[in-house]
């Protein structure tokens, strides 16, 4: 009797052991995703960014599932950046300014998700995380003040062009840090296939993302945001043989 009860407790331990390795819970999450990117900088009044020049944009990325409530992700996004002057009835200045960039954007970055429902083991449902990280974003601007009205400005064109001088002579970023930071919501309709909204925010260490400064606002950085809807598929599947899980 004593080695009947010495032994049932062994087992217990090795079928639990052999049952938990059944549980296969999903490693990955890899997604496709269409959106528009929002410049915002010197060119737009808009506090919230660039919206009448905003641009298509689409991405891929890839996760690793690290527990319930954390993963980490690499992201590839191409988009285009622009903004213009011209676009803007007020202030009334910015139509015979007429100042305007665009630029492709490529964009490379690692970001951490936090779910802080935990749901990312979820079969089915809804799971929405928030996300920071960094990366580079690789640009080709082409700026253009060739539509500058000075006689509009009198005599205070006499401070704008050695601005536009200085901004001239300055080289412009072919590549920038950039700290993505932002929030979303994943749905899964079963254990493989979900769909995707997010919304970002990117903090850019440069005043030249529109190819102006000193002729603009040298006090004041130069952004852009993402916003973007995906499909998702996440590999492997939640306990598969729906075992249930021996505790003792």
């Amino acid at each position: 009797m004593k080695r009947v009860t010495t032994i049932l407790p062994a087992l217990a331990f090795f079928l639990s052991g052999i049952l938990s390795a059944q549980s296969n819970h999903p490693k990955y999450v890899f997604g496709l995703n269409l959106g528009f990117t929002v410049y915002q900088g010197d060119l737009t009044p808009e506090r919230l960014g660039a919206f009448k020049t905003q641009k298509l944009s689409a991405g891929i990325h890839a996760s690793r599932l690290l527990s319930s409530s954390f993963a980490v992700r690499g992201n590839l996004t191409r988009g285009r950046l622009k903004g213009d002057d011209a676009r803007y009835d007020q202030p009334e200045f910015r139509q015979q300014r007429n100042f305007n960039f665009t630029s492709p954007l490529t964009e490379l970055s690692v970001q951490l998700l936090w779910n802080p429902a935990g749901r990312n083991y979820t079969d089915k449902g809804y799971s929405p995380y928030l996300f920071a990280g960094a990366g580079f974003a690789f640009l080709h601007i082409r700026r253009d003040w060739s539509r500058f009205n000075p006689s509009y400005f009198g005599v205070e064109s006499a401070d704008l062009f050695p601005g536009l001088a200085a901004d001239t002579a300055h080289s412009l970023p072919r590549v920038i840090p950039v700290i993505p930071v932002g929030a979303g919501i994943n749905y899964f309709f079963n254990s493989r296939l979900g769909a995707n909204a997010e919304t970002s925010y990117r903090l850019a260490y440069t005043d030249y993302i529109d190819g102006f400064s000193q002729s603009a606002n040298p006090r004041r950085k130069d952004h852009y945001l993402q916003y973007s809807v995906g499909i998702l598929y996440r590999t492997g599947k939640t306990d598969p043989l729906k075992c249930p899980v021996i505790r003792y």
